[in-house]
């Protein structure tokens, strides 16, 4: 894009740093608004220049005095129509929104799931997320399965989208979710340090894999009440694999209930999707330095499924 169109913005400065350190590195301390996998596409798309040539490269090691030239680009709109559809919203601030997800709503856009998803529900919320992570996925920082209620964090800017992904890749996110299994865990209180990865024979599931293969996967479970053939746990996932707490929760003989990919194809419980709830979460928001602690209650249905077990 010409650096003299109307739209962009050209920033350029000398690199003041002791040398040897990387392009992107350098750019992310220098537009701090700005999430470090757009500045690296910024890069890839030939909008940075060191010393008037295209670097070969991301990560090229940056010298005392070499002049960085970045033509910021406009933001990308969003293909994604906004739709007013009704959020709860638990928290709220000017960087981030947390919401309550029902159970069947879609998180982004997706083959098959065009419309009616969280993010064009947020987007009609907050405008100001468009193109915020990306232009297809605005704002997300995390996911949970369609069938799945609860907590989930999205990012209103760059800054924000930024602290929380890192918070997350760092593992300084504490996630806890009440999922009702079918049996009994071997033991009250465990840990399932399993790795998770594609299955071979179905291209749309997970699966447990052999020690080396697959994604490292650790969640830790424990029993908060137990019924003649059922348990219900608070498992906390210290890992975010796709599918993580129904694949670990099988591999110690105890399927989710109503999870009829990974679990019983007929659920042993009236239940029309698995019970599982993210329902508290644990994180250091942008700027603060203390950790706040946010929860939502178990959904309607998942209450009725407990309290037939209880009578």
């Amino acid at each position: 894009m010409p650096v003299n169109a109307p739209e962009t913005k050209t920033v350029s400065f000398n690199y003041s740093g002791p040398g040897k350190e990387r392009l992107d590195k350098v750019l992310v301390d220098r537009f701090p608004e700005q999430s470090r996998s757009r500045l690296q596409a910024w890069i890839e798309e030939g909008l940075v220049l060191v010393n008037g040539n295209v670097p070969g490269k991301t990560g090229i090691k940056l010298e005392t005095g070499d002049l960085v030239q970045v033509t910021i680009p406009p933001i990308r709109e969003s293909k994604i129509t906004p739709e007013d559809i009704q959020l709860e919203i638990i928290f709220e601030n000017r960087d981030l929104m947390l919401v309550n997800k029902p159970a069947g709503m879609v998180v982004h856009p997706a083959a098959g799931h065009s419309s009616g998803t969280l993010v064009h529900a947020a987007l009609a919320h907050a405008p100001e997320m468009e193109g915020v992570g990306g232009e297809h996925r605005p704002g997300v920082v995390h996911r949970l399965d369609k069938g799945t209620s609860g907590l989930i964090l999205l990012a209103k800017n760059d800054y924000a989208h930024r602290w929380l992904q890192e918070q997350f890749s760092k593992r300084k996110v504490n996630k806890f979710y009440l999922t009702l299994v079918d049996g009994h865990p071997p033991t009250p209180t465990g840990r399932i340090d399993a790795p998770i990865g594609r299955d071979p024979n179905h291209r749309k599931k997970m699966a447990i894999t052999a020690p080396g293969k697959g994604r490292k996967a650790l969640s830790e479970y424990l029993l908060l009440e137990s019924f003649p053939h059922h348990s219900l746990l608070q498992v906390q996932i210290f890992t975010g694999r796709t599918h993580q707490i129904r694949l670990h929760t099988r591999f110690i003989g105890c399927p989710v209930v109503g999870d009829t990919v990974y679990g019983h194809h007929h659920p042993s419980l009236a239940i029309s999707r698995p019970f599982l709830h993210a329902a508290r979460l644990e994180i250091i928001l942008p700027g603060e330095s203390e950790p706040r602690c946010f929860t939502a209650p178990l959904p309607v249905d998942l209450e009725q499924v407990l309290d037939e077990l209880r009578r």
